[in-house]
Order: structure tokens, then C-alpha cells, then sequence
């Protein structure tokens, strides 16, 4: 939490020295933070209504005619693009409802006893390649799934698509963000050593980061 920013087990007896209180320390920096997404709200609102949205949408139906491609919101489309990068239409939906609920049994997924990845390099590193993972099938979601990603030029055709299109990216992604949660966190956490983790909150800030040198 904000009152425990590096994640370790604080013993009762240091609790009042360790932890700040929430007020007024944490409710003025987040009372700050919400005027600041406020404004940048406002910003989109009021003056670029349409900066997310699609133009394909202000044109009226057609049922005789195949719709453009349209994708959904920019906050839909990494789980857009698993849902396409199942060749079947059944699994493709299992595929996407299941990025999204297994989300909900994380808590039991993470093995580690360690709360913090600030002492978990292992586990740190996997976490990064995953945050790109997440932005690359969002991008992938918002691209046509025939189109190349590597210049104007086919390579082969592999089961239904070309090596060199967003198709196969796709599939690459949502195989590493299923593996992330299902092999990756819980065998990590059984297997990796952390760095040493200070006692109290305060060891790390007054040793000026000493515990992760050596």
C-alpha cells in the first residue's frame, strides 16, 4: 500500500515508526493526483471529443455492404486481438474471457512469499517483458490481422497465416501472457532466491539503497 511502498512484513511492535499515516500526508498527494487526471480528463472531453474514437463509426449501416475494419475501445483491444488469434471462434472466446478472469485468481496463482519484485529480480524481469507483451497485443488488437510487421513481403504460410503478419505476433503475445500467469508467476515464486529483505521500512531509506550492492 502508500503506506508501504517497498511491500515487507512490518512486525506489530514497528508499526507507529515504520508507517506514515494516511492523513494528510497520502490524501493531499492523491487528492493531487486526481485534479491532475481531472484536467487531462477535461482536456479530452471538451476538446478532443473524437482523439479515441473511430470516424467509421459516424457512418450510417449498410447491410449490403461489409462493414470497415472496425476495432473496439484502445482499452479492449489486447483481449480483442486474443480473441483473433484463435483460428477457432469457440476457442477464440474461451481464449479472451479467460485473459481477463484469470486476472481474478492472480492472488493464488503468485507462489512467492516475497510481496515486494523490488526483490525479485527474476521475477522483475519476467514482469517487464510482460508490460510489453500487454502494450504489443494492444497494438496487434488495432491492426488488420493479414497485414505484414516486417515490411511489404510474405515469408510462408503457416496453418492459416503468414509467418510475417500481426496474426502470428499476436498468437506469440497471447502465449507468453497466458504462460506469465500459469507457469511463469507460480514456478518463479517457488524457485527463485530474493534479494535480502530489510526488517523495517526505515533500513532501506536510511542505508540509501545498500541492500541491493554486493
Amino acid at each position: 500500500g502508500q503506506n508501504n511502498p517497498v511491500g515487507i512484513l512490518i512486525p506489530k511492535d514497528r508499526e507507529k515508526k515504520d508507517m506514515v499515516p494516511f492523513h494528510p500526508y497520502l490524501t493531499v498527494k492523491d487528492g493531487f493526483a486526481i485534479i491532475l487526471f481531472l484536467i487531462l480528463f477535461a482536456l479530452f472531453v471538451f476538446f478532443m471529443p473524437n482523439a479515441l474514437g473511430h470516424a467509421d463509426n459516424y457512418i450510417p449501416a449498410n447491410p449490403l455492404q461489409t462493414p470497415a475494419h472496425i476495432v473496439p475501445e484502445w482499452y479492449m483491444l489486447p483481449f480483442y486481438a486474443i480473441l483473433r488469434a484463435i483460428p477457432d471462434k469457440f476457442g477464440g472466446v474461451l481464449a479472451m474471457f479467460g485473459a481477463i478472469g484469470v486476472l481474478f485468481v492472480l492472488p493464488w496463482l503468485d507462489t512467492s512469499k516475497v510481496r515486494s519484485m523490488r526483490y525479485r529480480p527474476t521475477m522483475r524481469t519476467f514482469f517487464i517483458i510482460f508490460v510489453i507483451v500487454g502494450v504489443g497485443l494492444g497494438w496487434c488488437g488495432g491492426q488488420l490481422p493479414d497485414a505484414p510487421v516486417f515490411g511489404d513481403f510474405k515469408t510462408f504460410i503457416l496453418i492459416d497465416g503468414d509467418l510475417n503478419s500481426y496474426l502470428w505476433l499476436t498468437r506469440l503475445f497471447t502465449a507468453y501472457y497466458f504462460a506469465f500467469f500459469l507457469i511463469i508467476l507460480p514456478l518463479v515464486g517457488l524457485k527463485e532466491k530474493p534479494l535480502p529483505i530489510p526488517a523495517t521500512i526505515s533500513d532501506p531509506v536510511l542505508s540509501g539503497g545498500e541492500e541491493h550492492k554486493g
